[in-house]
């Protein structure tokens, strides 16, 4: 049964498939950029003080939801996210199915401090680059999404250029592939990717069989304190919040919550 990350991937590798650029050159080129911000260091250190971490998405709309919040403004919201206490941003780029762009992303790392994951679809090594060409601190890996070789491939490409890197699973195979690419950060998706629905005890058993020395971030389905209180108890580090923060009337207040559930 065909997923809507099947099409969205298919889509992706169309386009990677007619970009001729020279992927040397193009690594050349961006591992010359300034340094990125620290990501995972600045999960864990927020971690450390007793608080869950928050990594504060920017997203417009979804396959799965549709709009969201579709005439958001990311410099905004990515100030009320800093001043909630977020400890990151994801932001979308993908604009075909989920209404971003490098602008967003741009916009939104300009008017904070906080490092920012490029939330997209990668599919080629030139990907990577762009992600670090474009600003990006982080780029996401979706090992559903890639085959062995490649995820080892674009974390190693990740690792040339200087961009922190954010693998995503959902289950134990994926895990194990994961950290033979080398991930130091993994995030356990809990949406079900044929039926869009959210299994919230797949992030509390993937919790326990992550090792110590990973970043551990729970993505999705994160609806409340009292979730972000479950998967903090679970072990993770951080959470990765799209929906719950977009849709809010004060999202800086909702983030605090979060980030101070016990």
């Amino acid at each position: 049964m065909a997923t809507y990350l099947d099409r969205i991937v298919a889509r992706h590798r169309e386009l990677a498939g007619a970009d001729e650029r020279s992927l040397s050159a193009e690594v050349a080129r961006v591992a010359m950029l300034d340094p990125v911000r620290p990501f995972a260091a600045g999960l864990r250190a927020a971690a450390a003080t007793g608080e869950m971490a928050v990594i504060s998405e920017i997203k417009r709309r979804s396959p799965s939801k549709g709009a969201l919040n579709v005439d958001l403004d990311p410099s905004d919201l990515a100030a009320a996210y800093s001043s909630g206490g977020a400890s990151a941003l994801s932001v979308l780029t993908d604009h075909e199915f989920f209404g971003g762009s490098v602008a967003d992303l741009q916009a939104a790392r300009g008017a904070v401090a906080l490092p920012v994951l490029r939330k997209d679809f990668t599919v080629a090594a030139l990907d990577v680059c762009d992600a670090r060409a474009m600003g990006a601190d982080c780029v996401l890996l979706i090992a559903a999404a890639l085959s062995h070789d490649e995820l080892v491939a674009f974390h190693a490409v990740a690792d040339d250029v200087g961009i922190e890197v954010l693998v995503e699973i959902h289950d134990e195979r994926e895990l194990a592939a994961a950290l033979a690419a080398g991930a130091s950060m993994v995030g356990v998706n809990q949406r079900d990717l044929v039926t869009f629905q959210v299994d919230h005890e797949r992030a509390v058993r993937m919790a326990g069989i992550i090792p110590d020395d990973v970043v551990k971030i729970a993505e999705s389905g994160v609806r409340d304190a009292a979730d972000a209180a479950n998967l903090r108890a679970a072990g993770y580090h951080a959470i990765l919040v799209g929906e719950t923060l977009v849709t809010a009337a004060d999202p800086a207040a909702v983030l605090r919550s979060l980030r101070l559930a016990k």
